[in-house]
């Protein structure tokens, strides 16, 4: 029952939108933790390269995109609220997981502490590399899994509290997130790794996951449920509806018909949006995994000092307004 009864519209819908927006900022803020500091803290002490590196964001970006072929029908099955909890519970579990990375690759390979992976040469620090990559492939992995659920648990709780003449202005707020999330990362995600150590980096930030989720668990129900929707949005927000019961009402055989998968290829659409995405995605992606090492590896401009992280931000955010511009 709704315990609003005024004929004032409450506007819960938008308290759930910043939610989402909250979630995003945190999806990307934890898969920026890695490019942020792995050139300048990690790669001396697993003694990686470029190799390494690239396998672990070529791995993320194949786990993630197998994951979204799958995410949403396990999203339907769950539920939104269940969805959501699960989707950022596994990638807020896995961004701490890399900070494990250090201590079972000492405990693999037979070392003590920090200072001995460091000091190590030869086969040793092959063997340090390698490992290491695996641990963080794994992370990586899990990681990659959480986050493939995001969007399409994110389109169903808008379809959920919002009419269709609002899901376009709910969509882009929530999906800012995005481009927060990567501008306010190399503004705190260099620095946390330099007082704290990369570890805490990955902790302090895939903690924020687990806080989100606390609020989640009571400020999400579906909107004809909630205490906080009046009798007047929750018209506003079911006026779809209406409107359909209005129509003429397909059979039932129409109603249960699915399209299959490999049906979407044969609109225009479809091609158009993949044409859209293989063009900016390959960009944006350079720039976040790749931008902070090539500073490093070329100038010498480091992620945790004024200079490098002035560069970076701006770098992200001309990418980010050309890309949106576009």
């Amino acid at each position: 029952m709704n315990e609003h009864t005024t004929n004032q519209m409450t506007h819960y819908r938008w308290t759930i939108c910043i939610m989402m927006f909250l979630a995003l900022t945190i999806n990307y803020l934890d898969r920026q933790v890695l490019s942020l500091t792995w050139d300048e803290f990690i790669k001396p002490e697993f003694h990686w390269n470029e190799i390494h590196y690239g396998r672990i964001t070529a791995t993320f970006s194949i786990v993630y995109a197998i994951g979204m072929l799958f995410a949403g029908r396990v999203i339907d099955w769950m539920g939104t609220k269940a969805g959501y909890l699960w989707s950022i519970g596994i990638w807020s579990a896995g961004a701490c997981m890399h900070a494990l990375c250090g201590v079972a690759t000492e405990l693999w390979v037979g070392l003590d502490n920090r200072e001995q992976l460091i000091a190590a040469t030869g086969d040793m620090a092959v063997l340090i590399a390698t490992v290491s990559m695996y641990f963080f492939l794994f992370a990586r992995s899990v990681l990659a899994i959480g986050e493939a659920g995001y969007f399409p648990v994110a389109v169903k709780v808008t379809a959920e509290y919002f009419p269709k003449r609002d899901r376009a202005f709910a969509t882009s707020i929530f999906n800012a997130g995005a481009s927060i999330g990567a501008l306010i990362a190399p503004l705190t995600i260099p620095l946390l790794a330099k007082f704290w150590g990369w570890e805490m980096a990955f902790v302090i930030i895939g903690v924020l996951g687990f806080i989100w989720m606390g609020f989640w668990v009571f400020m999400y129900t579906p909107p004809e449920k909630s205490r906080y929707v009046n009798a007047a949005e929750l018209a506003y927000i079911e006026q779809d509806k209406k409107l359909e019961a209005d129509l003429v009402k397909p059979s039932a055989e129409e109603t249960e018909k699915k399209m299959p998968l490999w049906q979407c290829f044969r609109y225009r659409q479809t091609w158009a949006f993949v044409l859209g995405k293989f063009c900016t995605d390959g960009v944006w992606w350079f720039f976040l995994f790749w931008t902070p090492s090539y500073l490093n590896t070329q100038f010498g401009i480091k992620t945790s000092e004024g200079l490098g992280i002035a560069l970076i931000f701006t770098l992200y955010a001309i990418t980010m307004l050309s890309l949106v511009g576009g």
